[in-house]
């Protein structure tokens, strides 16, 4: 099984008959709840289960899974992480994307020079960031470059088939 995408987290046990709280990743929070089933990630290893009901709670959610029905059983579950496989996602409309479609994509200045590869994005509140892995003989001694994810101003082009991003980004920072 490919490595299923992370929608979200089971938090803590809610009572004494096996519910749980659900911090979502999605961002309508019931949405992670339109996924079926869901992959529980705990030792190492991704297991199916299957919600058997959820409802909100005062801000946030709570969930009850199948074959979890007492609260120490529900502990062993908290702080896990949810996923559904990748093609659970919907399709995107063109020029459209998600995070993980950019991972490994070589990044290229406009004037052709080759800052590396894209390892991972960070979420900073007022931009997404893409961290680029530099290559190994980079001229300006640089290990890795956070690259703000400003379309236009400074991501010209993605092109997904290529893998490529195009940047109009000083290779010196």
């Amino acid at each position: 099984m490919d490595k299923p995408i992370v929608l979200g987290t089971l938090g803590t046990v809610y009572g004494i008959k096996g519910w749980l709280k659900v911090n979502s990743f999605t961002d309508v929070a019931e949405a992670i709840f339109d996924y079926k089933p869901w992959l529980i990630h705990q030792n190492g290893e991704w297991r199916e289960l299957k919600v058997s009901a959820w409802k909100r709670h005062n801000k946030g959610l709570i969930c009850k899974l199948d074959g979890i029905d007492v609260r120490e059983d529900a502990l062993a579950l908290t702080n896990v992480e949810i996923g559904v496989p990748a093609d659970q996602l919907p399709d995107l409309p063109d020029g459209e994307f998600y995070w993980r479609d950019l991972i490994g994509c070589s990044v290229m200045t406009t004037k052709g020079y080759d800052l590396g590869k894209v390892t991972e994005l960070m979420e900073t509140g007022s931009n997404d960031v893409l961290v680029v892995e530099a290559n190994v003989k980079d001229a300006f001694g640089a290990k890795e470059r956070l690259i703000p994810f400003l379309e236009e101003q400074v991501i010209k082009n993605i092109d997904l088939t290529a893998r490529t991003i195009e940047v109009d980004w000083d290779p010196g920072f």
